[in-house]
Order: C-alpha cells, then sequence, then structure tokens
C-alpha cells in the first residue's frame, strides 16, 4: 500500500471512528467529549478529502467527478459522478456544525430535533454508502460494525434507555416576588 492510500484510508476511518464516539457520547448526554470528538472527526474528514484531492485526483475536481461516477457505475450500474456533491456538503455540513457548537454551544444542543434527526440521517447515509456499498474487504465489515454500534444507541435512546442530552431549561432570571398575606401557603 503506498503512503496515499494509506494517508487517505486512515483518515476516513478516523474521521468515522470520531463521528461515532461523538455522536454516541451525545446520546449519552457527554457534551464536551461529543465536541472533541466531533471536532477531530471533521478535521479528520477534511484531510481525507484533501489526500482524496491530492494523491487520487491531482486536485481537480473534474477527475473526481469521473472517478466517482465510474465507480456509482460499477456499483449500481448508473453512470453518475453526483456522489461526489453530497460529499461535498457532507463536508460543509459537519464544518458548520462544528463551528456552530463551538460558537453557540447552547443554541447548537437546544437545535431543533428534526434538524438534528435530519443531518444525523444524512451522516447515517453517508457512512453506510462509504463504508458498506463503496466499501472493500475489511472495510465493509468495519461500517458493518459502525452502523450497527450506531443503531443500537440510537434505538436505545428512542426507547428511553439513554438521557436526552439536552441542557434542561434555563432558570427564570426574574427575581422572587414578595409573598402577600393572602398567596397560598
Amino acid at each position: 500500500m503506498l503512503f496515499g492510500e494509506f494517508l487517505t484510508k486512515a483518515t476516513v476511518w478516523l474521521a468515522v471512528i470520531a463521528y461515532t464516539a461523538g455522536t454516541v457520547q451525545m446520546l449519552f448526554a457527554r457534551h464536551r467529549g461529543a465536541r472533541l470528538a466531533w471536532t477531530l472527526g471533521c478535521a479528520f474528514f477534511l484531510a481525507h478529502v484533501a489526500c482524496a484531492f491530492g494523491f487520487y485526483h491531482h486536485w481537480s475536481h473534474a477527475a473526481a467527478y469521473a472517478d466517482t461516477a465510474r465507480q456509482t457505475q460499477t456499483m449500481t450500474g448508473l453512470n453518475w459522478g453526483g456522489g461526489l456533491y453530497l460529499n461535498d456538503l457532507f463536508a460543509a455540513a459537519w464544518f458548520a456544525e462544528v463551528l456552530w457548537w463551538w460558537t453557540s454551544s447552547t443554541s447548537f444542543l437546544r437545535r431543533p430535533a428534526w434538524l438534528v434527526r435530519t443531518w444525523h440521517g444524512f451522516y447515517f447515509f453517508m457512512i453506510v454508502n462509504g463504508t458498506i456499498v463503496f466499501g472493500h474487504g475489511p472495510a465493509r465489515w468495519l461500517g458493518a460494525m459502525v452502523v450497527v454500534a450506531l443503531t443500537i444507541a440510537v434505538t436505545l435512546r428512542a426507547r428511553g434507555s439513554l438521557p436526552t442530552g439536552r441542557y434542561p431549561a434555563p432558570p427564570d432570571p426574574s427575581p422572587p416576588r414578595a409573598r402577600r398575606f393572602d398567596d397560598p401557603l
């Protein structure tokens, strides 16, 4: 295995492992560890993209699109390279979420549930496709283990076996009013 191939594969697996660790920690309401894991995962994924473009596609988006179309044709029979744009969206979304989390953690942790489900569904879709559908050999089995681990964690959370991972509502900042004589005891 060449150094470029090793670096490209290692960075994506470190990203997947960090994403999984961060997601499971979020489900267990361990936000500091989750934020660090997600930040590292995002950094590893961006490094993976840089390695793939540098070592495989010579910094050409057109070459990356053609290679994606070739791989998609081989796997599905459809000659389409649009999965590259999904990869670009994945990188941008993950980076945006990491920035949001670091700049306004309270806002990030209180984001609407539909947004959380949408992004994690998209991330899950990308992991399944990147590791199981387009993966080969041991990568496919590792991807399957990651998918099973994530599925178990989400299922436990959905059944209420895990804490919500959300901050409680902030206390009312207004000072307590004085008791009046006619207040109930």
